[in-house]
């Protein structure tokens, strides 16, 4: 176990993740500093209903876009792995911002080869639906559920229980449940899109035979 700064907020980052921040208070821009000048690296942990969740994601700054006249920054992160919550603190020593002692989770990153292809099946038809082919064209094929989790129309929650998910293979069985699940969804939603559209056209119908 270690101990590692938080960084709190209203999503969910998968490992392998780049994510862009703007860093405007006074806590996190001292954090940003400190990982200038330290080399370390900091969690973000999901703020969900009303609480900092068990787990979190490490990530490492890569790199300070920009810095404001206001001491704002704007700055580029990877997420590296996962971790566990052992206890909090809301200001670690000397420190605005918050950290815990953490406990590194091992990544299983093993997929079952049959659910990967029955993923990649189901998003294609979600990324048709959307209009969105040219993701499903991008994507490798060895991709992991981690990769494409924020373009599945999950909830933050859902995304959440992929985030505690300890094994790809896990992953892989709710990614593929709320496919199964909305894809009907959105398949009838089009259906009735076309039906409007066709309202009030001529239409070729070939009469019943009785």
């Amino acid at each position: 176990m270690r101990q590692l700064a938080l960084f709190p907020l209203n999503l969910v980052v998968f490992p392998g993740e780049k994510l862009n921040l703007h860093i405007f208070e006074p806590r996190y821009r001292q954090l940003v500093r400190d990982c200038l000048q330290d080399g370390i690296t900091f969690g973000i942990t999901p703020y969900l209903n009303g609480g900092v969740s068990r787990r979190g994601t490490e990530v490492r700054l890569l790199d300070v876009e920009k810095n404001y006249p206001s001491g704002e920054l704007d700055i580029r992160t990877k997420a590296i792995g996962v971790f566990e919550l052992e206890d909090f603190q809301r200001e670690l020593p000397g420190k605005l911002y918050a950290g815990a002692t953490v406990r590194d989770l091992p990544d299983d990153a093993a997929a079952d080869p049959a659910l990967h292809e029955r993923a990649r099946e189901l998003i294609e038809q979600l990324y048709g639906i959307l209009g969105l082919r040219r993701l499903f064209l991008d994507l490798p094929t060895n991709f992991r559920i981690y990769d494409v989790a924020h373009q599945l129309g999950m909830s933050s929650e859902q995304e959440y229980a992929l985030l505690e998910a300890d094994t790809e293979a896990e992953r892989q069985l709710l990614a593929l449940s709320h496919l199964e699940r909305i894809l009907p969804v959105l398949q009838e939603t089009e259906r009735l899109k076309e039906r409007v559209r066709l309202n009030g056209h001529f239409k070729n119908l070939t009469p019943p035979t009785f």
